[in-house]
């Protein structure tokens, strides 16, 4: 019953949020603050984990094709398919829930225990829509980083795999173009904006709702990435059964 709780508290929550909507004028600053902090302040890892995932797939992938059979094309085509179909949206995803999720919970927390939330309240401006709002708002630009993701991914499979020796060049871009299916792109890009808002409310749901001080700002950082990874886990298996499955 208490999980069945949090869940309805949480609806309660994301319905509360789009309420009594913050003037613009106070609002764009805020969206604008939260993308150059959420999104922009995190392509560097993403980009950096990308790059070296797409090697690592490429030269796990190469060391398993052992038959002079099997042509290195396929290197190239796996590569693709495990950057583009889960590791750039899926592991980029869970990346951003040890970053910007922590950071996210840790922020309205604090503000939660220095009474600023209360303050907001007291003036009559609604909390959820001016903290969280524009944290949704921002994360929809996600897929935009998760694009970026994709590519760097390639890139680093590409330089693995010519600089390895794993396999020449026109072979492994032969397989990057063999039977690309377009809406495989596109499932990326559903999972990823689903995978934005969940990133952008359990952490807030996690802040908003604590007590205590400081230490529980950090248990409640911790729980918010547990419970953020496990929503993302189970979101991302049942839209690949949707998208994806027969």
């Amino acid at each position: 019953m208490k999980y069945i709780g949090a869940i309805g508290k949480y609806f309660i929550m994301v319905w509360e949020v789009f309420k009594k909507p913050t003037k613009w004028s106070i609002m764009r600053s805020l969206i604008l603050k939260e993308i150059d902090e959420l999104i922009y302040g995190s392509m560097g890892i993403i980009i950096f984990i990308a790059f070296f995932i797409g090697g690592v797939v490429t030269i796990q992938t190469a060391l398993n094709l052992t038959s002079p059979f099997l042509p290195k094309s396929l290197i190239g085509f796996a590569t693709r398919q495990s950057v583009i179909l889960e590791f750039a949206p899926t592991f980029t995803s869970i990346i951003m829930v040890g970053k910007v999720g922590s950071y996210i919970t840790s922020s309205i927390g604090t503000m939660r225990v220095t009474e600023q939330i209360d303050a907001l309240e007291v003036m009559g401006v609604n909390s959820l829509n001016y903290l969280v709002f524009p944290k949704i708002i921002a994360m929809f630009l996600f897929p935009f980083a998760v694009a970026i993701a994709m590519y760097v991914g390639v890139l680093g499979g590409w330089v693995a795999a010519v600089f390895g020796n794993y396999a020449p060049s026109g072979e492994f871009i032969k397989g990057l173009q063999m039977e690309f299916q377009p809406f495989h792109v596109t499932y990326a890009f559903i999972k990823t904006l689903v995978f934005a808002f969940i990133i952008a409310t359990v952490p807030s749901y996690h802040g908003f709702y604590m007590r205590g001080g400081a230490l529980e700002v950090g248990k409640a950082s911790t729980t918010a990435f547990v419970w953020t990874s496990v929503v993302i886990i189970v979101a991302n298996y049942v839209l690949t059964q949707l998208l994806l499955g027969q």
